[in-house]
């Protein structure tokens, strides 16, 4: 038997320094002794650095300890966009010991009572804006106290009260709602500020944090990541992107949001362990603000996805930025097409770097080497983490075998909070988290996703990954991004179906698929094209394949 055709595993680097922290919170204090007058945060101008973050987290844990009936170990739900509040919370909660719920703040009402009802969240902190959604589903949840925060708190006299009365007045964007009993986020820290509090010690097998997944297949379920989970991943984050980065010497562009396990993790936490300046963007999906706020920074990293970096090359002002400290420019959370990496690199100098991950692995699992990015490839496991796969009998699957990807390592989540049947289909006896997505382990070492294992098209008995074809399609020269599914078909089982946002509009069908039988085999080549203004997508932009083949079986009632 040759080596190819054994069983294997991919392991990285040994993890240095796990044992050296119990919790989170004691990364924190190494970092704001460290890097105590460094800028930590900013956001529409205001920079926090390590040290107000630490007395603004202090203040708000003393509000939490002796203005609250919480104990160590309830859970605070955190709704909020990428503010700089954000960080204050998140670390005040932790500080007194809470379980932090990292909530999407665009959620529908039905969305929030799941969340907060499954993760038993006991208190909230609250954007203004989204106000009116909590009280009318408060009563059908356990939460007892409310914190309420506007966009501008965070900043000076008189910016404070120009950004809340534009936000609230001209752009009508706090609808009106009555919390009787909420305490605003101001008047907590001033009242904290009065208090002595003490910082609770946590294990690290303690929970820090509850991260619902997108609930793809059915209600969203909370991953149960405990502080060693979270340290191991800040740890594992330096060991493999550390290299590229100057302790307390970065600037790095956060534009995806904070609440999300991708930027929680590396800008929120990994950044923080490193001494580095996140700078939070609230809107990034206001273009115009995004490239009007970049071309006041001096920015050296950006943390971005694929339809990010299309979107932002597609603009003639970007284009003109100063990119000359760039360089570092991380990918995750959707697929990265060789169109957007290299266009990417032609307009910033910049080359990208991607990896991978899940929120049941805190979330990175494994990144590209810096000085060695292969395009097409997630890279190699980061430290401490082993990767397999599993062929279709469940059976271990020798290299360049393409099989469902299984990781070991210790970010991989504790379990599904109050799901132990899901967690046991999860996570086996050994230690391995089946990821569901489907993947290749190279022979030198890196790792090549072939798509999510929901996802994968069943064309006569071939299997068919939307991946690649979407990865062809974006070649062309006329197309901005574009999805594929697949549809009910009598003779072929399924057949394939493109959805295209053309940036030419001549673009046609014939001419596509004859595109595509360049470059893919003919069972591959979309059967149907259609074409459309844009395409449904998370909030944190990834294209929602799933909503695009629901449509497309509702209307043909397959």
């Amino acid at each position: 038997m040759s080596e190819n055709a054994k069983p294997a595993i991919l392991s990285g680097q040994p993890l240095e320094g796990l044992d050296d922290y119990a919790s989170v919170m004691d990364v924190f204090h190494s970092s704001v002794a460290r890097f105590a007058d460094k800028p930590a945060f900013s956001c529409m101008g205001r920079v926090l650095t390590y040290t107000e973050l630490d007395r603004l987290s202090a203040d708000f844990a003393a509000w939490l300890q002796h203005e609250t009936t919480l104990q160590p170990g309830d859970h605070i739900a955190i709704q909020l966009p990428n503010v700089l509040q954000f960080p204050l919370a998140v670390f005040g909660a932790l500080r007194a010991g809470l379980v932090v719920v990292n909530t999407n703040p665009l959620y529908t009402e039905r969305e929030m009572v799941h969340q907060f009802k499954d993760s038993g969240a006991r208190a909230i902190v609250i954007l203004a804006n989204m106000a009116d959604k909590l009280e009318r589903i408060l009563e059908r949840t356990d939460i007892q106290h409310v914190v309420i925060t506007e966009l501008g708190d965070l900043h000076g006299f008189p910016k404070r009260q120009l950004i809340n009365a534009v936000v609230k007045h001209v752009k009508k964007m706090v609808p009106a709602y009555s919390l009787p009993g909420a305490t605003p986020m101001r008047r907590a820290l001033r009242a904290g500020a009065g208090r002595r509090h003490e910082d609770v010690s946590r294990g690290p097998d303690d929970i820090a944090a509850l991260q619902y997944t997108g609930g793809t297949t059915g209600l969203a379920k909370g991953a149960m990541l405990t502080h060693r989970n979270l340290v191991a991943n800040m740890l594992q984050a330096r060991q493999a992107i550390g290299p590229a980065l100057t302790d307390g010497a970065e600037t790095i562009i956060a534009p995806l949001p904070v609440y999300h396990i991708y930027t929680f993790t590396v800008n929120c936490l990994f950044m923080m362990e490193t001494g580095n300046h996140s700078v939070l963007i609230t809107n990034p999906r206001d273009l115009d603000g995004f490239v009007k706020t970049l071309k006041g920074v001096s920015f050296t990293g950006f943390i971005g996805l694929n339809t990010l970096f299309n979107a932002l090359c597609n603009r003639e002002d970007f284009r003109r930025l100063d990119f000359s400290r760039l360089h570092l420019t991380i990918s995750g959370g959707m697929a990265l097409t060789h169109a957007a990496a290299q266009r990417w690199e032609e307009v910033t100098g910049c080359p990208v770097a991607e990896g991978y991950g899940l929120t049941e692995t805190s979330p990175i699992v494994s990144f590209n080497p810096v000085d060695a990015i292969q395009l097409g490839t997630i890279g190699k496991p980061v430290a401490g983490t082993e990767v397999k796969v599993l062929d279709a009998d469940g059976q271990d699957a020798p290299l360049d075998t393409a099989g469902e990807l299984c990781v070991r390592g210790p970010q991989v989540m504790k379990g599904y909070w109050n799901r132990d049947e899901e967690t046991a289909r999860s996570i086996d006896d050994a230690g391995w988290f089946r990821t569901g997505d489907i993947a290749v382990l190279q022979p030198d070492g890196y790792i090549r996703i072939v798509d999510r294992k929901k996802d994968m098209i069943l064309v006569s008995g071939f299997n068919v990954y939307p991946n690649e074809i979407e990865d062809v399609v974006a070649d062309h020269p006329g197309v901005i991004e574009s999805a594929a599914v697949g549809v009910p078909d009598e003779t072929s089982g399924e057949a394939i179906k493109l959805f295209v946002v053309a940036g030419d509009e001549s673009l046609d069908a014939e001419s596509l698929r004859a595109w595509c039988k360049k470059d893919l085999s003919g069972y591959k080549v979309p059967r149907y094209v259609e074409f459309r203004d844009e395409l449904p997508k998370t909030n944190v932009g990834k294209v929602l394949r799933r909503q695009l083949r629901d449509e497309e079986r509702e209307n043909t009632g397959g």
